[in-house]
């Protein structure tokens, strides 16, 4: 394992991190509780230091169950959460998009009890959670800071969800001094983040990004195949089938990026986007303990060369060689897969 810092905080985590998503619902694998902690402590043993939950996940059951697996090494991790979404007051209605609540007052009342949840004293990082940017008023950016003065939080992120908060508002982040910026970015969709990075770099600032759906949903770790049947459950379901068709395509032109023994398709997906230093941290969807060994590795394998990487971008330009569109690249016209962890909902059963 490899680790960086957010921002100019100081704030140090592991470059591969854990998305407590996935231990928060049943949407990737029934799996029991003393299972889903075991897999949280099981990712400690690998040396993973972030972690990454949010108030909604299971409607608290994350938040609850993270801070029960990191206790006894609670000094050693750094751990974020998310709020911005009011699932105490409103029913869940399907895949609907939970009511958002982005005032001063909610985002202290919803980081209390966030808090409550974790038994900590306070998280290294508090993120708005698809916050538009017109709900990050002038007195929510005060809020932040008064937190932070607090101590109640170290570091203040803006995660945006697929469908919901994109440009302006990671745009917003950047130019509002935000520590980390969290978004959807792979070598397949690599809208919006190129266009963050480009942002960071003209604007010479101090934001990092957390990058999220690395594997664009099992393709790039191979983990959906043209045999995959998916379950009724499953999220990566919501994904169009054309969309996957192609992806598969698509995966056959990155066969270059495999090393026999030193490098998979998973861990160079991962490297490429360590390739950039803007990306301080890359939360892939662990399913099993097996995924975790894989993809905390990546950081050890061989980078990808300039010239792997100069290859992935002259295929992206070229759409992978494909004639048709898949609109692989249109974040907005396609909410499937790990995507949907960041619409505010919770699954049944939890």
């Amino acid at each position: 394992m490899k680790y960086d810092t957010l921002g100019n905080t100081g704030i140090e985590v592991s470059e591969v991190g854990f998305g407590a998503w996935v231990v928060g619902t049943d949407w990737w694998g029934d799996r029991t509780r003393g299972q889903a902690i075991e897999m949280v402590q099981h990712a400690v043993d690998q040396d993973v230091t972030f972690f990454d939950t949010g108030d909604v996940y299971g409607h608290g059951d994350s938040e609850e169950l993270l801070g029960e697996a990191l206790a006894e090494v609670r000094d050693d991790v750094t751990v974020s959460t998310k709020v911005g979404y009011d699932f105490y007051n409103n029913p869940q209605a399907g895949h609907g998009e939970l009511p958002k609540k982005v005032t001063p007052e909610w985002i202290r009342t919803a980081l209390d009890r966030s808090l409550d949840r974790l038994d900590m004293d306070h998280v290294e990082l508090l993120m708005l959670h698809n916050a538009n940017v017109d709900e990050v008023t002038p007195d929510v950016l005060e809020t932040l800071d008064e937190l932070r003065e607090e101590g109640k939080v170290e570091a203040i992120g803006w995660a945006l969800g697929p469908s919901i908060g994109w440009l302006a508002d990671g745009d917003a982040a950047v130019a509002n001094e935000f520590d980390v910026l969290q978004t959807v970015f792979n070598l397949f969709e690599q809208t919006p983040g190129q266009h963050f990075i480009d942002t960071i770099r003209e604007q010479d600032a101090n934001t990092s990004i957390v990058a999220r759906v690395p594997h664009s949903s099992g393709l790039l770790n191979e983990q959906v195949t043209p045999e995959t049947e998916f379950e009724a459950d499953d999220h990566r379901a919501h994904r169009p089938t054309e969309w996957y068709e192609t992806g598969f395509e698509k995966v056959d032109t990155l066969r270059f990026l495999e090393r026999d023994g030193e490098r998979t398709m998973g861990q160079a997906a991962i490297q490429w986007l360590l390739a950039n230093d803007e990306v301080a941290s890359v939360t892939p969807t662990f399913r099993t303990n097996d995924d975790i060994d894989e993809w905390t590795g990546a950081p050890d394998t061989p980078p990808l060369s300039d010239a792997e990487y100069d290859r992935v971008q002259s295929l992206y330009a070229d759409n992978f060689g494909i004639d048709r569109d898949d609109g692989m690249d249109a974040l907005r016209s396609s909410v499937g897969g790990e995507d949907l962890e960041d619409t505010g909902m919770k699954s049944a059963g939890d």
